[in-house]
Protein backbone atom coordinates (compact mmCIF):
# COMPACT_ATOMS: atom_id res chain seq x y z
CA UNK A 1 0.00 0.00 0.00
CA UNK A 2 1.30 3.49 -1.44
CA UNK A 3 1.99 5.94 1.66
CA UNK A 4 -0.38 9.12 1.07
CA UNK A 5 0.98 12.09 -0.84
CA UNK A 6 3.65 13.99 1.09
CA UNK A 7 4.61 10.94 2.92
CA UNK A 8 7.79 8.84 2.84
CA UNK A 9 7.78 5.87 2.06
CA UNK A 10 9.18 3.91 5.13
CA UNK A 11 12.42 2.46 4.35
CA UNK A 12 12.85 -1.68 3.24
CA UNK A 13 12.51 -3.84 6.03
CA UNK A 14 10.02 -1.51 8.19
CA UNK A 15 7.08 -2.53 8.92
CA UNK A 16 4.67 -0.03 7.20
CA UNK A 17 1.80 -0.55 9.57
CA UNK A 18 2.95 2.45 11.67
CA UNK A 19 0.40 4.44 10.48
CA UNK A 20 -2.26 1.80 11.58
CA UNK A 21 -4.70 3.11 13.71
CA UNK A 22 -4.96 1.42 17.27
CA UNK A 23 -6.83 -1.61 17.39
CA UNK A 24 -10.56 -0.77 17.35
CA UNK A 25 -10.08 2.78 16.38
CA UNK A 26 -10.22 3.24 12.55
CA UNK A 27 -7.83 5.99 10.99
CA UNK A 28 -8.64 9.16 11.99
CA UNK A 29 -9.59 8.36 15.95
CA UNK A 30 -13.60 8.42 15.24
CA UNK A 31 -15.26 5.48 17.47
CA UNK A 32 -16.13 2.53 14.91
CA UNK A 33 -18.84 0.70 17.26
CA UNK A 34 -22.14 2.47 15.92
CA UNK A 35 -24.78 -0.39 16.31
CA UNK A 36 -28.00 0.41 18.42
CA UNK A 37 -29.19 -2.07 21.45
CA UNK A 38 -32.52 -2.87 18.74
CA UNK A 39 -29.97 -4.13 15.74
CA UNK A 40 -28.19 -6.13 17.96
CA UNK A 41 -31.36 -7.66 19.47
CA UNK A 42 -32.56 -7.96 15.90
CA UNK A 43 -29.65 -9.63 14.40
CA UNK A 44 -29.72 -12.29 17.48
CA UNK A 45 -32.98 -12.72 17.10
CA UNK A 46 -32.50 -13.59 13.06
CA UNK A 47 -30.38 -16.67 13.85
CA UNK A 48 -30.54 -20.12 16.07
CA UNK A 49 -27.39 -19.21 17.53
CA UNK A 50 -24.67 -16.46 17.20
CA UNK A 51 -20.97 -17.18 18.03
CA UNK A 52 -19.58 -13.84 19.49
CA UNK A 53 -16.87 -13.25 16.46
CA UNK A 54 -20.15 -13.37 13.88
CA UNK A 55 -21.23 -10.08 16.14
CA UNK A 56 -18.25 -8.57 16.05
CA UNK A 57 -17.99 -9.06 12.26
CA UNK A 58 -21.45 -7.95 11.50
CA UNK A 59 -21.55 -4.44 13.28
CA UNK A 60 -17.67 -3.82 12.38
CA UNK A 61 -16.45 -3.69 16.16
CA UNK A 62 -13.25 -3.31 16.44
CA UNK A 63 -10.47 -4.62 19.39
CA UNK A 64 -7.94 -6.93 20.08
CA UNK A 65 -8.11 -11.09 20.53
CA UNK A 66 -7.88 -10.75 24.46
CA UNK A 67 -10.61 -7.44 24.75
CA UNK A 68 -13.01 -8.22 27.20
CA UNK A 69 -15.77 -6.08 28.68
CA UNK A 70 -17.23 -7.26 32.29
CA UNK A 71 -20.89 -7.50 32.39
CA UNK A 72 -22.21 -8.40 36.33
CA UNK A 73 -25.05 -10.77 36.82
CA UNK A 74 -26.72 -12.70 39.44
CA UNK A 75 -24.91 -15.13 39.12
CA UNK A 76 -21.48 -13.54 38.65
CA UNK A 77 -19.24 -11.40 36.25
CA UNK A 78 -19.98 -12.61 32.66
CA UNK A 79 -16.94 -11.64 30.65
CA UNK A 80 -17.38 -10.70 26.78
CA UNK A 81 -15.41 -9.66 24.33
CA UNK A 82 -16.97 -6.71 22.75
CA UNK A 83 -16.39 -2.88 23.61
CA UNK A 84 -17.98 -1.97 26.60
CA UNK A 85 -21.10 0.22 24.84
CA UNK A 86 -22.19 -3.19 22.84
CA UNK A 87 -21.69 -5.16 26.23
CA UNK A 88 -23.68 -2.75 27.87
CA UNK A 89 -26.19 -3.54 25.16
CA UNK A 90 -25.90 -7.31 25.68
CA UNK A 91 -25.96 -7.17 29.26
CA UNK A 92 -29.00 -5.55 29.10
CA UNK A 93 -30.57 -8.09 26.65
CA UNK A 94 -29.58 -10.83 28.51
CA UNK A 95 -31.10 -9.26 32.08
CA UNK A 96 -34.49 -8.30 29.76
CA UNK A 97 -34.60 -11.84 28.72
CA UNK A 98 -34.53 -11.47 25.07
CA UNK A 99 -31.04 -13.43 24.73
CA UNK A 100 -29.19 -16.59 26.24
CA UNK A 101 -25.67 -17.25 26.64
CA UNK A 102 -23.18 -19.58 25.75
CA UNK A 103 -20.03 -19.74 28.34
CA UNK A 104 -16.38 -21.26 27.82
CA UNK A 105 -15.69 -24.59 29.52
CA UNK A 106 -12.40 -24.29 29.51
CA UNK A 107 -10.72 -22.59 31.25
CA UNK A 108 -13.10 -22.33 34.28
CA UNK A 109 -13.98 -18.45 33.39
CA UNK A 110 -17.28 -16.75 32.29
CA UNK A 111 -16.43 -16.01 28.97
CA UNK A 112 -19.09 -15.68 26.60
CA UNK A 113 -18.74 -16.97 23.57
CA UNK A 114 -22.31 -17.22 22.00
CA UNK A 115 -25.91 -15.88 22.21
CA UNK A 116 -29.02 -17.06 21.12
CA UNK A 117 -33.03 -15.64 21.26
CA UNK A 118 -34.79 -17.00 24.17
CA UNK A 119 -38.17 -15.19 22.50
CA UNK A 120 -39.69 -16.80 19.15
CA UNK A 121 -39.52 -14.55 16.30
CA UNK A 122 -43.35 -13.36 15.56
CA UNK A 123 -43.83 -13.31 11.94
Amino acid sequence: MAPPPGRPRPPAGEDEAVDAAPAGRPPGGEDRSRCTQAQLRRFIRSRSYLPLHELRRRFDLGGGPDDVTPIPTPDGTLWVGLPPREAGFLGELLRQGDVGIETSFDPEVRVVVGVYPMRPVGR
